[in-house]
């Protein structure tokens, strides 16, 4: 596991690492949908059938800036969009993050299961900007923890916080 729930004052927030954005990313949806799910929906998951698709999201974005912490936000909203909308639930995927033509754009190999075969526990109404953080973490640099159920990190990595309303 590379994503853990962090306290926050009135809503709850996610802290994940990896080796590369685009696994951040994997990651930090990981998280998000581990948040939602009640434990036995958690437990669980792996004994449904799973569909795959391709899902794609993209940001505008300077020729000579990568904003992953905007594309991270537009990836995590368009899986909260398909849980809710179109009732396909995010199990997993492989996610390819490219730059072209001043748009950031993630394409994402997902396996989703249907969402009547889960039940949640909480309800997240938006992610947020607050406190929002994608971040590379150099060779030998520290990432410490400013709260218990989460641990330090150590580099070389990435390291993404976001806060979700619920």
């Amino acid at each position: 596991m590379s994503y853990w729930p962090r306290p926050t004052t009135a809503d709850i927030g996610l802290r994940a690492f990896s080796n590369s954005p685009h696994n951040l990313m994997v990651q930090a949806a990981l998280g998000m949908q581990n948040i939602l799910l009640n434990d036995e929906s958690n437990s669980n998951l792996n004994k449904h059938l799973r569909h795959n698709s391709q899902w794609n999201v993209s940001i505008d974005c300077g020729d000579d800036e990568l904003y992953y912490d905007l594309l991270l936000l537009k990836w995590l909203d368009e899986i909260l969009y398909r849980s809710e909308i179109k009732q396909q639930w995010f199990v997993d995927g492989q996610v390819i993050i490219s730059h072209s033509n001043g748009k950031l754009n993630l394409q994402a190999q997902v396996s989703w299961i249907d969402c009547e075969l889960i039940t949640r526990e909480i309800e997240i109404k938006a992610v947020t900007s607050h406190q929002l953080k994608f971040e590379q973490v150099s060779q030998q640099q520290e990432i410490l923890s400013e709260w218990p159920e989460v641990p330090s990190f150590q580099g070389p990595g990435w390291f993404c916080d976001v806060i979700f309303d619920i």
